[in-house]
């Protein structure tokens, strides 16, 4: 960047409109000192080059003070944050840490630590590298805050990724934001942010099934803004009666949302019943609340049938990061499911702007809320060595699964994942009395291991100072921390077996004087099919692998290897390829692959079925070839992020000349001809021809799925539309796996 060139005159524009708001959201936190020194700080950064344009061409600073206004107004954050945002670049170009310390305080420099290992490592490309991964969510833990900011920022970058002109970039940010940022964010209780960042990145990663219920959504906005004010108004007459003082108002829930719940449910748009939610915001003094809060819900279910399978109440135990709100679902007019949220005012700011609002009623010091989490996140990547998909796995079951209540000996309040086992329960008091776990006495009576606990379950561990972890053990634990302790002791105790086991064997080889080589005995386990060498040594120690059969084996493959040939060495400029099991496909039908290359055999992914027009990328898959994927196929996310070094982009051109096998389910009555008119619907298709049919009845409907052979996406979605217009025919779609 040159120097002295600093913002444009659009980009002065957004500096002074944010910079006017955040110092309005700040109020008299913010000094004039502050003020000065940050000026001060930025002109040198300035000066000296250390500001680069984001890949959105941004500048920092631009940046940083649009993230920063999120943080304030719609995260809730305060002083700290924001002066972090402005300072990260200045440390170790311009001043110390203890500069920063120094000057701005201890917890702004704790925070600029944070956001300075964060951006290091997403210049190494962290969301590929596994150990890099597990850095940056290690450094998202040291300070909570630090999250709250990487989630403003990333919201930030997603409101301006359509201004980037690269489709890959785009999906990678938009894979990671929902891979990695929206968890977080529902975690910390940003719900609204949560939302934003699913919506955006599935309108990046299924472009097609986000514009379609957008469009659905808007055809149907008049009539379901007319249902939801029809139903409010006599509910706010009800409530005005009653002397209770609100604001009432319905919302559409997200895109996203809506589209889990077409996966989930295997229904239409049509067919989710709880489409829209009414939210009640009472004016509450703190002491009438909850009394509050349950005498909306008395009018509001006297007045509509209510479902009692629906019915969530977060007032008696609120959520760990804070949430307070009483849920039900009720039947309006006209039969449709209507979803009621009720909570005070406080309560509000709370689901809006999560931990940070909890703070603001509680405490700014109260942070305890997040303690017991944070903890587990770092005993959980200290420990574990898995995959970063397989890592943010283990975070979703703690960051979305429902919880359970349970009480210790003494009466202390616990909270557990739902389902969770007894040995949950000990591991969470303790990994010393996980491991020692043989059963446990709940409400005076004895149960195993792996009973499931209940709300309410009063709970003494019992345990035996021979019991060991088992590895069936991981089978029935739900909670992370469980689960890496488990993995850890087992790891522990299987390394002490493959010591000994190992020093079994070099005793015989001594005492036989073979002479020991590890490169050999590398090849003989890998060989013999062992994954590693502990277990190989562990055998050897717990006699599933006899010793003497060990170095039976090592000496034959000595005597084998000496024995090779000399003339072999010639053929190492040779190369042998092996046969692909699955038939490539020949280009008539052209894929360009990266742009530039054609006529590159490729194979087309079984697990979402490409064909001619569909968006599709490539995969470089671990033997070379490359298979080609869909980009709304449902592995497509955890491939971008765990290898998006092996993504390679991929478009058809050229004109379609082959054909495809897809399969088409269809729903319907099952009438008499039905299935008649459908075949005959296919075979007056020019080039489509059928290759199957299995047809399922039950309860008057019938299920059919047809593999059909066609040409292009075109040809498919005119026949889809079709099949939909005979009589009888509630729903078709495309099936990916043939």
């Amino acid at each position: 960047m040159e120097k002295g060139t600093v913002f444009t005159t659009e980009e002065r524009s957004q500096l002074l409109s944010n910079y006017r708001i955040i110092r309005k959201n700040l109020g008299n936190t913010l000094s004039s000192t502050d003020v000065r020194l940050v000026k001060e700080a930025i002109r040198k950064a300035q000066e000296i080059g250390c500001y680069q344009r984001n890949e959105l061409g941004t500048h920092p600073v631009v940046q940083h003070l649009a993230t920063a206004r999120i943080v304030t107004e719609e995260v809730g954050l305060k002083r700290s944050s924001v002066l972090s945002l402005l300072l990260q670049e200045t440390v170790g170009h311009i001043y110390p840490i203890d500069y920063i310390s120094h000057h701005f305080g201890e917890d702004v420099a704790v925070i600029v630590k944070g956001l300075v290992k964060t951006r290091e490592l997403y210049q190494k490309g962290a969301a590929v590298e596994t150990e890099n991964f597990r850095k940056l969510l290690m450094s998202f833990a040291e300070d909570v805050r630090v999250i709250l900011i990487m989630i403003a920022d990333r919201v930030n970058m997603m409101r301006e990724l359509n201004q980037h002109p690269d489709s890959e970039f785009r999906r990678r940010v938009a894979s990671e934001a929902s891979y990695l940022y929206a968890p977080l964010a529902h975690r910390l209780g940003l719900y609204v942010l949560k939302s934003e960042l699913e919506d955006i990145s599935l309108k990046y990663l299924n472009r097609k099934i986000y514009d379609e219920i957008a469009r659905k959504l808007n055809e149907t906005k008049r009539s379901r803004e007319a249902y939801i004010a029809a139903f409010i108004d006599p509910v706010k007459k009800r409530l005005e009666e009653n002397g209770l003082v609100f604001t009432i108002k319905g919302r559409t829930k997200s895109i996203h949302s809506i589209w889990n719940k077409i996966r989930k449910q295997n229904v239409t748009l049509e067919g989710i019943y709880d489409l829209f939610a009414i939210r009640v915001i009472l004016t509450s003094a703190a002491e009438k609340e909850k009394a509050d809060c349950w005498k909306v819900y008395s009018i509001v279910t006297d007045m509509f049938t209510p479902d009692p399978k629906r019915m969530r109440d977060w007032l008696s135990v609120p959520k760990n990061n804070g949430y307070e709100s009483l849920h039900t679902t009720v039947m309006g007019p006209q039969g449709k499911w209507v979803e009621i949220q009720i909570r005070t005012t406080r309560m509000d700011e709370v689901a809006e702007k999560g931990l940070a609002a909890h703070w603001k009623y509680k405490g700014i010091k109260d942070e305890s809320a997040m303690d017991s989490w944070l903890n587990n996140v770092r005993d959980l990547l200290q420990n574990s060595e898995a995959k970063p998909a397989d890592l943010m796995d283990e975070f979703k079951l703690d960051l979305y699964d429902e919880e359970v209540f349970v009480f210790t000996p003494k009466g202390e309040l616990m909270k557990l994942p739902k389902g969770a086992t007894v040995l949950d329960f000990a591991f969470n008091i303790h990994s010393a009395l996980g491991c020692k776990c043989v059963g446990a006495k709940i409400n005076g009576k004895n149960v195993p291991i792996k009973h499931r606990l209940q709300n309410g379950d009063l709970i003494e561990v019992l345990t035996a100072p021979s019991q060991k972890p088992k590895q069936d053990w991981i089978n029935f634990v739900v909670s992370s921390k469980a689960r890496t302790k488990i993995k850890q002791s087992l790891k522990e105790a299987e390394s002490k077996e493959a010591e000994y086991g190992k020093e079994i064997l070099q005793r015989r080889f001594k005492n036989r004087k073979i002479e020991y080589d590890d490169a050999v005995q590398t090849r003989l386990i890998k060989k013999i099919g062992y994954k590693t060498a502990t277990e190989y040594y562990a055998d050897i120690a717990s006699e599933k692998l006899d010793v003497n059969q060990a170095i039976m084996l090592y000496e034959e493959m000595i005597k084998k290897e000496t024995e090779v040939d000399l003339d072999a060495r010639k053929a190492e400029n040779f190369v042998v390829t092996a046969p692909t099991e699955e038939k490539t496909h020949k280009k008539e039908d052209v894929l360009v692959i990266d742009e530039t290359l054609k006529d590159i055999d490729f194979s087309l992914a079984r697990c979402c079925s490409p064909i001619y027009g569909d968006e599709v990328f490539g995969f470089v898959s671990s033997h070379g070839g490359i298979k080609i994927h869909r980009v709304d196929c449902t592995n497509a996310t955890d491939m971008m992020t765990r290898f998006g070094y092996r993504i390679v982009k991929a478009r058809w051109a050229g004109k379609s000349t082959s054909q495809y096998p897809i399969g088409i389910r269809v729903v319907g009555h099952d009438d008499i001809g039905i299935v008649t008119n459908i075949t005959s619907i296919i075979s007056k298709e020019e080039n489509v021809s059928v290759r199957s049919i299995s047809i399922n009845s039950h309860a008057g409907l019938f299920e059919g799925t047809i593999t059909v052979l066609i040409g292009d996406t075109s040809k498919l979605d005119s026949l889809i539309k079709k099949i939909k217009t005979v009589k009888g025919v509630k729903q078709v779609n495309r099936i990916d796996r043939n």
